[in-house]
Protein backbone atom coordinates (compact mmCIF):
# COMPACT_ATOMS: atom_id res chain seq x y z
CA UNK A 1 0.00 0.00 0.00
CA UNK A 2 1.44 3.52 -0.88
CA UNK A 3 2.47 6.49 1.72
CA UNK A 4 -1.15 8.14 0.31
CA UNK A 5 -2.81 5.07 0.59
CA UNK A 6 -1.46 4.51 4.57
CA UNK A 7 -2.32 8.19 4.72
CA UNK A 8 -6.11 7.63 4.34
CA UNK A 9 -6.78 4.23 5.98
CA UNK A 10 -5.60 5.86 9.44
CA UNK A 11 -7.48 8.58 9.17
CA UNK A 12 -10.57 6.79 8.18
CA UNK A 13 -9.96 5.00 11.67
CA UNK A 14 -9.48 8.27 13.49
CA UNK A 15 -12.88 9.79 12.04
CA UNK A 16 -14.80 6.37 12.52
CA UNK A 17 -13.23 6.17 16.29
CA UNK A 18 -14.87 9.75 16.61
CA UNK A 19 -11.70 11.89 17.04
CA UNK A 20 -11.67 15.50 15.88
CA UNK A 21 -9.45 16.11 13.38
CA UNK A 22 -8.55 18.95 11.55
CA UNK A 23 -6.73 19.13 7.66
CA UNK A 24 -3.86 21.13 6.33
CA UNK A 25 -4.98 21.19 2.24
CA UNK A 26 -1.99 22.35 -0.49
CA UNK A 27 -4.09 24.41 -2.30
CA UNK A 28 -2.08 26.33 -4.66
CA UNK A 29 1.44 27.07 -5.66
CA UNK A 30 3.77 29.61 -6.32
CA UNK A 31 7.12 28.61 -8.03
CA UNK A 32 8.45 25.00 -7.01
CA UNK A 33 6.92 23.30 -3.92
CA UNK A 34 7.94 19.12 -3.04
CA UNK A 35 4.75 18.10 -3.25
CA UNK A 36 1.52 19.20 -5.87
CA UNK A 37 -1.78 20.52 -4.94
CA UNK A 38 -4.26 18.69 -3.18
CA UNK A 39 -1.33 16.78 -1.13
CA UNK A 40 -2.85 16.76 2.69
CA UNK A 41 -2.09 16.34 6.44
CA UNK A 42 -3.93 15.64 9.04
CA UNK A 43 -3.76 16.19 12.94
CA UNK A 44 -6.38 14.88 16.05
CA UNK A 45 -7.06 16.51 18.77
CA UNK A 46 -4.28 14.70 20.73
CA UNK A 47 -1.37 16.09 18.43
CA UNK A 48 -1.03 12.67 15.93
CA UNK A 49 0.01 13.76 12.48
CA UNK A 50 -0.31 11.77 9.48
CA UNK A 51 0.47 12.89 5.50
CA UNK A 52 2.89 16.08 4.40
CA UNK A 53 1.76 18.48 2.49
CA UNK A 54 5.46 19.94 1.41
CA UNK A 55 7.69 16.74 2.64
CA UNK A 56 8.59 18.05 5.57
CA UNK A 57 9.47 21.99 4.76
CA UNK A 58 6.51 23.18 6.60
CA UNK A 59 4.75 20.68 8.30
CA UNK A 60 5.64 21.94 12.15
CA UNK A 61 4.15 25.37 11.20
CA UNK A 62 0.93 23.65 9.63
CA UNK A 63 0.40 21.60 12.64
CA UNK A 64 0.47 24.44 15.63
CA UNK A 65 -1.86 26.01 12.94
CA UNK A 66 -4.13 23.16 13.52
CA UNK A 67 -4.09 22.47 16.93
CA UNK A 68 -4.58 25.83 17.54
CA UNK A 69 -7.90 25.63 15.16
CA UNK A 70 -8.92 22.49 16.98
CA UNK A 71 -8.94 24.18 20.47
CA UNK A 72 -11.19 26.81 19.78
CA UNK A 73 -8.72 29.80 18.12
CA UNK A 74 -10.54 30.65 15.14
CA UNK A 75 -12.49 28.72 12.34
CA UNK A 76 -10.92 27.59 8.78
CA UNK A 77 -8.20 29.90 7.28
CA UNK A 78 -5.52 29.87 4.36
CA UNK A 79 -2.20 30.45 5.28
CA UNK A 80 1.15 31.06 3.21
CA UNK A 81 4.32 29.81 3.31
CA UNK A 82 7.00 31.34 1.63
CA UNK A 83 11.34 31.55 0.74
CA UNK A 84 10.53 35.51 1.11
CA UNK A 85 8.52 35.03 4.59
CA UNK A 86 9.82 36.15 7.59
CA UNK A 87 8.40 32.50 9.09
CA UNK A 88 9.93 30.82 6.11
CA UNK A 89 13.50 30.43 7.41
CA UNK A 90 12.15 29.14 10.63
CA UNK A 91 9.73 26.45 9.17
CA UNK A 92 12.58 25.41 6.28
CA UNK A 93 10.85 26.00 3.00
CA UNK A 94 13.94 26.05 1.23
CA UNK A 95 12.48 25.40 -2.51
CA UNK A 96 12.45 28.43 -3.41
CA UNK A 97 8.48 28.69 -3.87
CA UNK A 98 4.95 29.92 -1.61
CA UNK A 99 2.48 27.32 -0.83
CA UNK A 100 -1.01 28.20 0.03
CA UNK A 101 -2.55 25.84 2.59
CA UNK A 102 -5.99 25.72 3.72
CA UNK A 103 -6.44 24.48 7.19
CA UNK A 104 -9.70 23.30 8.26
CA UNK A 105 -11.34 21.31 11.11
CA UNK A 106 -13.21 18.13 9.51
CA UNK A 107 -16.73 18.59 11.07
CA UNK A 108 -19.48 16.31 11.33
CA UNK A 109 -21.34 17.79 8.92
CA UNK A 110 -18.54 17.11 5.60
CA UNK A 111 -17.60 13.71 7.60
CA UNK A 112 -19.24 11.75 4.97
CA UNK A 113 -17.92 13.43 2.20
CA UNK A 114 -14.49 13.11 3.67
CA UNK A 115 -14.92 9.19 4.46
CA UNK A 116 -15.89 8.53 0.67
CA UNK A 117 -13.37 10.48 -0.68
CA UNK A 118 -10.61 8.60 1.56
CA UNK A 119 -12.41 5.59 0.95
CA UNK A 120 -12.02 5.78 -2.41
CA UNK A 121 -7.91 6.66 -2.52
CA UNK A 122 -7.60 3.50 -0.54
CA UNK A 123 -9.49 1.29 -2.69
CA UNK A 124 -8.11 3.41 -5.84
CA UNK A 125 -10.75 4.77 -7.48
CA UNK A 126 -11.42 7.58 -9.13
CA UNK A 127 -12.85 10.51 -7.60
CA UNK A 128 -12.91 14.13 -6.67
CA UNK A 129 -13.24 15.62 -3.07
CA UNK A 130 -14.23 19.08 -3.70
CA UNK A 131 -13.91 21.83 -0.33
CA UNK A 132 -15.35 25.41 -0.15
CA UNK A 133 -12.21 28.22 0.68
CA UNK A 134 -14.32 30.91 1.21
CA UNK A 135 -17.84 32.25 3.01
CA UNK A 136 -19.07 31.22 6.58
CA UNK A 137 -19.58 27.82 5.06
CA UNK A 138 -15.50 27.33 4.42
CA UNK A 139 -13.96 24.14 4.51
CA UNK A 140 -17.43 22.23 3.65
CA UNK A 141 -16.62 18.95 1.53
CA UNK A 142 -18.53 17.41 -1.38
CA UNK A 143 -17.86 13.99 -2.78
CA UNK A 144 -18.52 12.90 -5.85
CA UNK A 145 -17.88 9.65 -8.57
CA UNK A 146 -19.10 8.19 -11.34
CA UNK A 147 -22.20 7.55 -10.21
CA UNK A 148 -22.80 9.63 -6.56
CA UNK A 149 -22.65 12.80 -5.15
CA UNK A 150 -22.32 12.69 -1.17
CA UNK A 151 -22.48 16.18 1.24
CA UNK A 152 -22.82 19.70 0.44
CA UNK A 153 -20.51 23.05 -0.01
CA UNK A 154 -23.54 24.93 2.01
CA UNK A 155 -23.98 27.19 -0.24
CA UNK A 156 -26.74 27.85 -3.00
CA UNK A 157 -27.97 24.45 -4.57
CA UNK A 158 -26.43 25.59 -7.89
CA UNK A 159 -22.56 25.81 -6.21
CA UNK A 160 -23.66 21.87 -5.56
CA UNK A 161 -24.64 21.26 -9.32
CA UNK A 162 -21.98 23.45 -10.89
CA UNK A 163 -19.01 21.60 -8.36
CA UNK A 164 -20.31 18.03 -8.71
CA UNK A 165 -20.24 18.88 -13.25
CA UNK A 166 -17.09 19.88 -12.82
CA UNK A 167 -15.24 17.95 -10.22
CA UNK A 168 -16.24 14.77 -12.88
CA UNK A 169 -14.53 16.39 -15.67
CA UNK A 170 -11.54 16.73 -13.60
CA UNK A 171 -11.36 13.27 -12.60
CA UNK A 172 -11.67 12.28 -16.12
CA UNK A 173 -8.69 14.40 -16.93
CA UNK A 174 -6.66 14.13 -13.15
CA UNK A 175 -6.61 17.46 -12.74
CA UNK A 176 -6.71 19.03 -9.46
CA UNK A 177 -6.97 22.66 -9.41
CA UNK A 178 -9.16 26.23 -7.85
CA UNK A 179 -12.31 26.47 -9.28
CA UNK A 180 -14.38 30.23 -8.92
CA UNK A 181 -17.75 30.28 -8.68
CA UNK A 182 -20.35 33.57 -7.81
CA UNK A 183 -22.08 33.98 -5.10
CA UNK A 184 -25.12 32.61 -6.31
CA UNK A 185 -23.04 29.73 -7.59
CA UNK A 186 -22.93 30.51 -10.77
CA UNK A 187 -19.95 29.45 -13.07
CA UNK A 188 -17.06 31.93 -14.18
CA UNK A 189 -18.10 34.01 -11.44
CA UNK A 190 -16.26 35.36 -8.24
CA UNK A 191 -16.43 35.56 -4.49
CA UNK A 192 -16.48 31.66 -3.65
CA UNK A 193 -13.46 29.33 -4.34
CA UNK A 194 -13.67 25.62 -4.49
CA UNK A 195 -10.28 23.70 -4.68
CA UNK A 196 -11.09 20.47 -6.21
CA UNK A 197 -8.50 17.15 -5.58
CA UNK A 198 -8.94 14.91 -8.41
CA UNK A 199 -8.43 11.35 -8.01
CA UNK A 200 -7.99 9.58 -11.53
CA UNK A 201 -7.58 6.07 -12.44
CA UNK A 202 -4.12 4.60 -12.10
CA UNK A 203 -2.30 4.56 -14.67
CA UNK A 204 -2.11 1.58 -16.40
CA UNK A 205 1.21 -0.59 -17.21
CA UNK A 206 1.51 -3.41 -19.35
CA UNK A 207 4.38 -5.28 -19.92
CA UNK A 208 4.59 -8.18 -22.55
CA UNK A 209 6.65 -11.11 -21.07
CA UNK A 210 6.93 -12.95 -18.50
CA UNK A 211 10.89 -12.86 -17.39
CA UNK A 212 12.72 -11.36 -14.18
CA UNK A 213 12.62 -7.55 -16.02
CA UNK A 214 8.51 -7.74 -15.80
CA UNK A 215 8.56 -8.90 -12.09
CA UNK A 216 11.30 -6.76 -10.89
CA UNK A 217 9.71 -3.79 -12.55
CA UNK A 218 5.95 -4.73 -11.53
CA UNK A 219 6.99 -4.33 -8.11
CA UNK A 220 8.71 -1.26 -7.69
CA UNK A 221 5.68 0.31 -10.65
CA UNK A 222 3.27 -0.90 -8.05
CA UNK A 223 4.87 1.40 -5.55
CA UNK A 224 4.40 4.07 -7.81
CA UNK A 225 0.68 4.05 -8.22
CA UNK A 226 1.18 1.81 -11.57
CA UNK A 227 -2.38 -0.64 -11.86
CA UNK A 228 0.40 -3.29 -13.65
CA UNK A 229 -0.48 -6.10 -16.55
CA UNK A 230 2.30 -9.18 -16.98
CA UNK A 231 1.04 -10.61 -20.30
CA UNK A 232 2.53 -14.08 -21.91
CA UNK A 233 0.99 -16.02 -24.58
CA UNK A 234 3.05 -18.90 -23.17
CA UNK A 235 0.73 -19.50 -19.73
CA UNK A 236 3.23 -21.84 -18.22
CA UNK A 237 6.21 -18.65 -18.42
CA UNK A 238 3.40 -16.77 -15.77
CA UNK A 239 2.75 -19.61 -13.52
CA UNK A 240 5.63 -18.62 -11.25
CA UNK A 241 4.13 -16.19 -8.06
CA UNK A 242 6.62 -13.68 -8.29
CA UNK A 243 5.05 -12.51 -11.30
CA UNK A 244 1.31 -12.14 -9.61
CA UNK A 245 2.65 -11.06 -6.41
CA UNK A 246 2.35 -7.17 -8.08
CA UNK A 247 0.42 -7.63 -11.46
CA UNK A 248 -2.38 -9.21 -12.58
CA UNK A 249 -1.61 -12.03 -15.29
CA UNK A 250 -2.67 -12.46 -18.74
CA UNK A 251 -2.11 -15.39 -20.97
CA UNK A 252 -2.74 -14.01 -24.34
CA UNK A 253 -1.54 -12.40 -26.82
CA UNK A 254 -0.29 -9.12 -27.39
CA UNK A 255 -3.33 -7.59 -30.11
CA UNK A 256 -6.02 -9.38 -27.81
CA UNK A 257 -4.59 -7.99 -24.68
CA UNK A 258 -4.32 -4.32 -25.50
CA UNK A 259 -8.25 -4.75 -27.57
CA UNK A 260 -9.54 -5.55 -24.18
CA UNK A 261 -8.86 -2.30 -22.05
CA UNK A 262 -6.68 0.12 -24.91
CA UNK A 263 -3.76 2.17 -22.97
CA UNK A 264 -4.03 5.86 -23.03
CA UNK A 265 -1.54 9.02 -22.74
CA UNK A 266 -0.82 8.27 -19.12
CA UNK A 267 -0.12 4.61 -19.57
CA UNK A 268 2.72 2.81 -20.35
CA UNK A 269 3.24 -0.49 -22.86
CA UNK A 270 6.86 -2.65 -22.59
CA UNK A 271 7.71 -5.33 -24.55
CA UNK A 272 10.57 -7.84 -23.08
CA UNK A 273 9.76 -10.43 -24.25
CA UNK A 274 12.72 -11.09 -26.46
CA UNK A 275 11.27 -13.30 -28.95
CA UNK A 276 10.47 -11.75 -32.77
CA UNK A 277 7.20 -13.88 -32.71
CA UNK A 278 6.08 -12.23 -29.70
CA UNK A 279 7.68 -8.24 -30.19
CA UNK A 280 7.00 -7.18 -33.14
CA UNK A 281 3.25 -8.27 -32.86
CA UNK A 282 3.23 -6.48 -29.08
CA UNK A 283 4.59 -3.15 -30.46
CA UNK A 284 2.59 -3.08 -33.66
CA UNK A 285 -0.62 -3.40 -31.47
CA UNK A 286 0.67 -0.90 -29.06
CA UNK A 287 1.38 1.63 -32.05
CA UNK A 288 -2.75 1.51 -32.53
CA UNK A 289 -3.00 2.62 -29.16
CA UNK A 290 -2.56 6.25 -27.37
CA UNK A 291 -0.32 4.79 -24.78
CA UNK A 292 2.16 7.57 -23.91
CA UNK A 293 5.05 5.43 -23.42
CA UNK A 294 6.20 2.25 -25.37
CA UNK A 295 9.49 0.74 -24.48
CA UNK A 296 11.31 -2.30 -25.54
CA UNK A 297 14.03 -4.17 -24.12
CA UNK A 298 17.15 -5.85 -25.76
CA UNK A 299 20.38 -5.22 -26.88
CA UNK A 300 21.71 -2.44 -29.27
CA UNK A 301 21.94 -5.31 -32.13
CA UNK A 302 18.53 -6.75 -31.34
CA UNK A 303 16.91 -3.34 -31.23
CA UNK A 304 18.17 -2.60 -34.82
CA UNK A 305 17.02 -6.03 -35.85
CA UNK A 306 13.61 -5.25 -34.54
CA UNK A 307 13.42 -2.03 -35.96
CA UNK A 308 13.78 -4.25 -39.62
CA UNK A 309 11.47 -6.20 -38.44
CA UNK A 310 8.81 -3.53 -38.02
CA UNK A 311 9.73 -1.78 -40.75
CA UNK A 312 8.51 -4.83 -42.91
CA UNK A 313 5.39 -5.34 -40.85
CA UNK A 314 4.32 -2.14 -42.03
CA UNK A 315 5.67 0.17 -38.82
CA UNK A 316 5.82 4.41 -40.34
CA UNK A 317 8.39 6.11 -39.07
CA UNK A 318 6.09 7.98 -36.68
CA UNK A 319 5.70 4.78 -34.88
CA UNK A 320 8.96 3.86 -34.26
CA UNK A 321 9.85 7.45 -33.87
CA UNK A 322 7.41 5.88 -30.46
CA UNK A 323 9.25 3.61 -29.28
CA UNK A 324 12.28 3.77 -26.54
CA UNK A 325 14.71 0.85 -27.45
CA UNK A 326 16.78 0.13 -25.26
CA UNK A 327 14.70 1.49 -23.39
CA UNK A 328 15.45 2.85 -19.38
CA UNK A 329 18.67 5.97 -18.55
CA UNK A 330 21.97 5.39 -18.67
CA UNK A 331 22.72 4.67 -15.42
CA UNK A 332 24.68 1.52 -15.62
CA UNK A 333 22.42 -0.77 -14.53
CA UNK A 334 23.83 -4.30 -14.04
CA UNK A 335 20.85 -6.22 -12.45
CA UNK A 336 17.40 -6.82 -13.00
CA UNK A 337 16.24 -4.79 -10.78
CA UNK A 338 18.92 -1.42 -11.50
CA UNK A 339 17.41 -2.20 -14.81
CA UNK A 340 13.99 -1.60 -13.27
CA UNK A 341 14.87 1.42 -11.91
CA UNK A 342 16.66 2.63 -15.02
CA UNK A 343 13.41 1.93 -16.91
CA UNK A 344 11.19 3.60 -14.79
CA UNK A 345 13.62 6.94 -14.72
CA UNK A 346 13.25 7.06 -18.08
CA UNK A 347 9.56 7.00 -17.97
CA UNK A 348 9.30 9.96 -15.68
CA UNK A 349 11.63 12.12 -17.50
CA UNK A 350 9.32 11.29 -20.68
CA UNK A 351 6.20 12.06 -18.63
CA UNK A 352 7.75 15.37 -17.41
CA UNK A 353 9.19 16.24 -20.29
CA UNK A 354 12.73 16.60 -18.70
CA UNK A 355 15.66 14.95 -19.98
CA UNK A 356 16.51 13.14 -17.29
CA UNK A 357 20.16 14.34 -16.77
CA UNK A 358 21.78 14.95 -13.29
CA UNK A 359 20.45 17.54 -11.55
CA UNK A 360 23.67 18.81 -10.55
CA UNK A 361 24.38 19.51 -14.01
CA UNK A 362 21.25 21.14 -14.61
CA UNK A 363 19.85 24.66 -13.48
CA UNK A 364 16.31 25.95 -12.94
CA UNK A 365 13.48 24.19 -10.46
CA UNK A 366 14.00 21.28 -9.38
CA UNK A 367 10.11 20.61 -9.70
CA UNK A 368 7.97 22.09 -12.63
CA UNK A 369 4.54 22.85 -12.05
CA UNK A 370 2.63 20.03 -13.60
CA UNK A 371 0.45 20.28 -16.07
CA UNK A 372 -3.38 22.08 -14.86
CA UNK A 373 -1.69 22.13 -11.12
CA UNK A 374 -3.51 25.59 -9.36
CA UNK A 375 -1.87 29.48 -8.76
CA UNK A 376 -4.22 31.19 -6.04
CA UNK A 377 -4.69 34.39 -7.37
CA UNK A 378 -6.55 36.02 -4.71
CA UNK A 379 -5.59 35.88 -0.97
CA UNK A 380 -8.69 35.18 1.72
CA UNK A 381 -11.29 38.11 2.65
CA UNK A 382 -9.13 40.13 5.16
CA UNK A 383 -5.80 38.19 4.20
CA UNK A 384 -2.51 40.02 3.22
CA UNK A 385 -0.98 39.51 0.16
CA UNK A 386 1.33 36.25 -0.50
CA UNK A 387 5.15 36.92 -0.50
CA UNK A 388 6.64 36.96 -3.79
CA UNK A 389 8.68 34.08 -4.50
CA UNK A 390 12.46 34.28 -4.56
CA UNK A 391 14.30 33.12 -7.46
Amino acid sequence: MRAAQQTAARVIDWLRNGRRVAAGLLVGIDGSAPLDAGASMYVDAGGTIDGSVTGGCVESAVAQEAMALLAGDGGARLVTYGISDELAGTVGLMCGGTVHIFVHELVPDSREAVLRGLEAVVEERPCAVATLLDGPHAGAKLFVDAHTRTGTLGGPALLDANVEREARGLVAHGRTTVRHFGLDGTTLGTGLRVHVTAHAEPPRMVIFGAIDFSAALARIASGLGYRVTIADPRRAFLDSPRFAAFAETVAAWPDEVLAAAPPGPRDAVLVFTHDAKLDVPALMAAFATDAGYVGALGSRQTTSDREARLRAAGASDEDLERVYAPCGLDIGAATVEETAIAVLAEMTAHRAHRSGASLRDGSGPIRRRRSGAPELATPMPGEPEPAAPAG
